[in-house]
């Protein structure tokens, strides 16, 4: 019999031969005794648990489906049929997920995203002297469930109360726990260029890698959009890092345009499914933006980056792009952090002038201080990473 791979191991049992001639009108077999396997218009009935697997002609797989009836089931090879078609769904993953209060609104769009995951509380309180008072509301109750706690690490004041949760969760007998750190704040820290540089973004992979394990194993961490993908090295064995991005939010997006068939996509230092490219070059103490590949002409042009904070560099590429005849501009950032409001430096493109201004900026709630800030403003659009996260939390 032909090997069939699964995504577990299955033993199979066949059970019953039957022959065509052996059906009745209406498919059923016309006699009880067992029959003599016979190689040409066979089918072999193998019982895999909860799996009905069926070989026909040449001993190819030709159908699956799910069964829980002890009954036999029989159906007819079919030459035509060669492929084996498996598709049982997968039970949903019911999911505790905890937040910091920062996060509480895209938390509740997670939980409106799935009736598998319930939200829960913790107290942030704190002592006189500042530091964090912390309580986890009914702890006995999460025992032996999947937890995730939603974090967000916007300023070094937050990260230590919010570590003492996440270092706290995975003991209290969970099955799993996942952290979602939609931004990794250090991520553009990487890198050392002379002695006596710091490269945070180590020390804070550091950090998280030393998360308890849970009864299921290490924890997971989920990121959007690193700022370099080389970053997932700097974690250790104890935590697994899941990166994600906010890329197919946008995808969506541009499909809803009215000129949705005349956008052009462009990437600042990574050149991913892009169709122009703008690359940074540094003359001394001076950084400029130049267009590297592709014609902007007529075109809506959409910048791309993983993040933004002054605004520099997109403003830079933007007035590159009309210079070389761009119809619309607009600009997409998976992480809008904007200190100092620097968000008030991009204008709104009214149909005047692409140089003096954007027609969209999309940015995500993976910041909500920001997102509180430029909420109704045009350009400005904020694209939720609610269900992407929902997604991630069943993996």
């Amino acid at each position: 019999m032909a090997a069939v791979s699964f995504c577990r191991s299955v033993n199979l049992i066949p059970t019953r031969i039957v022959s065509r001639g052996e059906l009745n009108q209406h498919g059923s077999p016309t006699a009880t005794r067992p029959l003599l396997f016979s190689r040409r218009n066979t089918l072999i009935r193998s019982e895999l648990r909860d799996l009905d697997l069926y070989y026909g002609r040449n001993n190819e797989a030709i159908h699956a489906s799910r069964s829980y009836s002890s009954s036999p089931s029989v159906v007819v090879a079919s030459p035509a049929v060669t492929s084996l078609a498996l598709s049982p769904k997968r039970s949903k993953k019911n999911v505790c997920l905890f937040f910091c209060e920062e996060m509480r609104n895209l938390a509740e769009l997670i939980a409106m995203e799935s009736d598998a995951i319930e939200l829960r509380s913790i107290d942030w309180r704190n002592f006189e002297d500042g530091f964090p008072n912390l309580f986890i509301s009914n702890a006995h109750g999460i025992r032996g469930q999947h937890v995730s706690f939603l974090a967000s690490f916007s300023s070094p004041g937050v990260i230590f109360e919010q570590l003492s949760i996440i270092y706290a969760l995975p003991r209290l007998f969970v099955s799993s726990f996942t952290v979602v750190l939609p931004f990794f704040p250090t991520g553009s820290y990487e890198r050392m260029e002379e002695e006596g540089d710091v490269a945070t973004a180590f020390t804070l992979a550091r950090i998280l890698s030393n998360i308890p394990i849970s009864r299921g194993g290490p924890s997971s961490l989920v990121i959007f959009d690193i700022h370099a993908l080389q970053e997932r090295f700097y974690f250790g064995d104890n935590v697994l890092p899941f990166f994600e991005s906010g890329m197919p939010l946008l995808k969506n997006r541009l499909q809803q345009l009215p000129d949705s068939d005349n956008y052009s996509v462009i990437m600042i230092r990574r050149n991913l499914h892009a169709q122009i490219v703008c690359t940074k070059v540094r003359e001394g103490d001076h950084r400029f933006v130049r267009l590297k590949e592709g014609d902007p002409k007529g075109r809506h042009v959409v910048i791309v980056d993983d993040f933004v904070q002054s605004g520099g560099t997109l403003i830079e590429c933007q007035k590159v792009l009309a210079a070389h005849g761009a119809a619309k501009i607009s600009a997409y950032v998976t992480h809008g952090i904007f200190p100092n409001k620097t968000w008030q430096r991009f204008k709104y493109d009214d149909g005047v002038s692409p140089d003096k201004g954007m027609r969209y900026f999309w940015i995500t709630d993976s910041c909500p201080h920001t997102v509180n800030e430029v909420k109704g403003i045009p350009p400005f659009e904020v694209l939720s990473l609610a269900g992407s996260i929902a997604d991630a939390l069943q993996i």
